[in-house]
């Protein structure tokens, strides 16, 4: 596995530490660090090895092996596994990848607190601004104000118009010819033009983590994540760090000039090199946690090109040569086992809190700031009992950069509960009742035959085929060949078999129709039978999605948040703003999403509750449910508004006249004659308003239609 992906930003308690890097590596005081740094790791793997028994198991289920634990006698010949289990995990792998990468948009997004602090919710100025004639002056203040009891906006005290200034973020160069005009606050009429600083920033702060996360690859590390987390129970991902991308780029003389940008990464982290802190229950709670790399020699030596990783120590871990153990679940896993030796390096990578005298221990330069606390966070690697790098925690917060996310949550164990695990024994079962329905189809299915040797000749051959001829002697008459036919039992055992594979529809949450099955019988015959069967089917997915939100897209988006606020200052991207995740918003069909919106659409149609509705989010809502991109589709209202106008220009001829209200428009005697025409015998009603009675009681038929006597067909059907 290569590592190439956690490389930090300097700070200055980064600096700290390195300025005396090579003292403490000559130090005899490393091997404290490299004791505490292993005995932090023997004791997580001892606490997990009961998971990893589980994880093994689940892993034989899902490959269709057999464990040690399986003995088979010598009268059961067949082996068959039936690998229901890798249907059922590739189902929820499935349905979990086409939650995260269904849509158009990454199920992330970020908004403004509902009080936003440090930057303005909203502000307003007024186009044209009504003056009283007493005084000449506007009856809008253009300071921050507050409605009074009287009804009448009061200016605020204490607050100047630097404090909204202050407060645009973003759009502060960009009101800067109306400064003195803002107030702060939503305009209510349609002279008085309203700007939300506190959305822009959120929405660019948004656009900047979604883009970081495409080059990143991010994708691709959250589908693994997601194939563990359905398999194993829990899913780890890593991140974000900083790397330098190379964007190929060439020159005007056609040399290659690659760009080099700085750009936060994730990255996915297997479950079987995640040690955890064992008295932990989930990351939160975490006071350190172990990272297990398996490095080449190559992968080793481009450590040294990276911050912070000491040159000497790596070459004298390198000289020390291999040295990965191989644990015995990488033993269980590989196929090939004449396979004995791996020319690789162990290295550990540690992150967690460490009691200060520790490091004084190092003679380690403490920040200031520190020195006082009783532990701090730090980043240690080790590789053959050399401390290859130690540097301080960069991020602030203080946060360990490891999200751990459950498929089913255990309250009572850092790593949930996998769809394997759940259907491990009706796999069992499933696997049992075909192996006793084989052997015993193979045992009915051929003659068991006896002989009676005294009634034939001896030195025979006794092999039975087609034409066989076996000669008598003489004796007493009778028969000499006896077939002996078993019952056949295998459509009892396949019947269990079928109970059994129902049981693990029950166990893990996904019917079998959910992933292909068919043949289902009963209400899901139909097409909406099946859409309520699939709909209620979703209802365990949703518990999955809902832990994936908590415990994985939300930090991660908080990760990426923090680390945009602490190394990135972009002014358009600063303000008091809140991450949320959007997977359970996914788990909603497209069409019915887009159907209860053209509904909702219908009802605010009514002029009287048009003002209470925000077109323009029902319209970018709209554009999602369809799988568009509402940010090349549509358009605010300010910008709907101009383009209207621009419409109207263009083409002032196309404009319909807007009758007056009681007026019918006139309409020529073409139009009158395309109307349609009440058929002939029927009354017709004033509805013109004019005199509300009987214009008639029918009007004369015209060619072709029924009734005119001159129409052929009624001619001959007269005659």
């Amino acid at each position: 596995m290569a590592i190439d992906d956690d490389t930090q930003f300097e700070t200055d308690e980064v600096s700290a530490i390195d300025d005396v890097s090579a003292k403490a590596n000559a130090d005899p005081a490393v091997g404290h660090v490299i004791s505490f740094v292993k005995e932090k790791f023997h004791k997580a793997e001892d606490a997990r090895q009961s998971d990893e028994e589980r994880w093994l198991k689940a892993y034989r289920n899902y490959r269709g092996l057999y464990g040690p634990d399986v003995q088979f006698t010598e009268t059961e010949k067949s082996r068959v596994f039936i690998k229901v289990t890798k249907t059922k995990t590739l189902a929820a792998y499935g349905q979990i990848v086409d939650v995260l990468f269904g849509s158009t948009k990454f199920p992330l997004s970020i908004d403004p607190t509902v009080l936003p602090d440090g930057v303005a919710e909203a502000a307003y100025f007024d186009v044209n601004p009504q003056v009283d004639p007493s005084t000449n002056k506007q009856t809008t203040p253009s300071k921050p104000y507050l409605i009074g009891e009287d009804g009448k906006p009061t200016e605020i005290e204490g607050v100047t118009q630097d404090d909204l200034d202050g407060r645009l973020s973003y759009l502060k160069d960009y009101l800067m010819p109306v400064a003195d005009k803002l107030v702060e606050g939503k305009g209510t009429t349609q002279t008085q033009i309203t700007f939300h600083p506190a959305m822009v920033a959120a929405k660019k702060m948004e656009k900047k983590i979604i883009d970081q996360l495409d080059e990143s690859g991010a994708n691709k590390q959250l589908r693994h994540a997601a194939f563990e987390m359905a398999l194993f129970g829990t899913g780890i991902m890593k991140g974000p760090f900083a790397v330098d991308k190379e964007y190929p780029n060439w020159n005007e003389e056609g040399v290659y000039e690659p760009l080099i940008k700085t750009v936060p990464k994730t990255s996915n982290v297997s479950i079987w090199n995640m040690y955890p802190d064992p008295d932990a229950k989930n990351m939160d709670e975490a006071q350190y946690v172990i990272e297990r790399h398996k490095m080449s020699r190559s992968e080793l030596r481009n450590l040294k090109s990276r911050p912070f990783f000491r040159s000497n120590a790596l070459d004298n871990a390198i000289e020390l040569g291999e040295s990965y153990d191989r644990k015995y679940w990488e033993e269980a896993m590989i196929d090939n086992e004449t396979h004995s030796t791996i020319n690789r390096y162990e290295v550990f990578e540690f992150w967690g809190f460490v009691d200060t005298e520790v490091l004084k221990d190092h003679d380690i330069d403490i920040p200031s700031e520190m020195k006082d606390l009783e532990q701090v966070s730090v980043n240690i690697w080790v590789c053959n009992d050399q401390v290859i790098r130690m540097v301080m925690n960069p991020f602030k917060p203080v946060r360990i950069p490891y999200y751990a996310v459950p498929y089913e949550l255990n309250p009572y164990s850092f790593f949930g509960v996998g769809i394997a695990e759940n259907m491990d024994d009706t796999q069992t079962l499933m696997n049992g009742f075909m192996r006793m329905a084989i052997d015993n189809a193979a045992l009915s299915g051929n003659l068991i035959i006896e002989v009676d040797e005294t009634n034939l000749v001896p030195g025979q051959d006794l092999a039975v085929y087609p034409g066989k001829v076996f000669r008598r002697q003489g004796g007493a008459p009778g028969q000499a060949l006896f077939g002996t036919k078993f019952p056949n039992v295998a459509g009892e055992n396949m019947q269990l078999f079928d109970k059994a594979r129902v049981l693990a529809d029950e166990s893990t949450g996904f019917p079998s129709f959910a992933h292909g099955q068919t043949g289902v019988q009963g209400v899901g015959r139909t097409a909406s039978g099946i859409s309520m069967l699939m709909s209620a089917a979703n209802g365990s997915i949703r518990n999955v999605v809902k832990n994936i939100d908590d415990y994985l897209l939300a930090p991660i988006g908080k990760a990426f948040f923090s680390f945009n606020m602490q190394f990135d200052f972009n002014p358009e991207i600063r303000g008091d703003l809140e991450v949320k995740a959007q997977g359970t918003e996914s788990l909603m069909a497209n069409e019915v999403r887009s159907q209860r919106l053209m509904q909702f659409l219908g009802v605010v149609s009514n002029p009287v509750l048009a003002p209470f509705a925000k077109m323009d989010y029902i319209v970018r809502e709209i554009a999602k449910s369809m799988d568009l991109d509402p940010d090349k589709l549509t358009n605010s209202l300010a910008d709907a508004a101009v383009q209207a106008e621009l419409l109207k220009a263009m083409n002032p001829q196309t404009q319909p006249e807007v009758p007056m209200e009681g007026v019918q428009p006139p309409t020529s005697p073409q139009q009158q004659q395309k109307q349609p025409r009440p058929p002939a015998g029927v009354q017709v009603q004033d509805t013109t308003g004019g005199g509300g009675g009987q214009i008639g009681t029918g009007t004369a038929p015209l060619p072709e239609e029924q009734g005119f006597t001159g129409n052929v067909a009624q001619a001959v059907g007269q005659q």
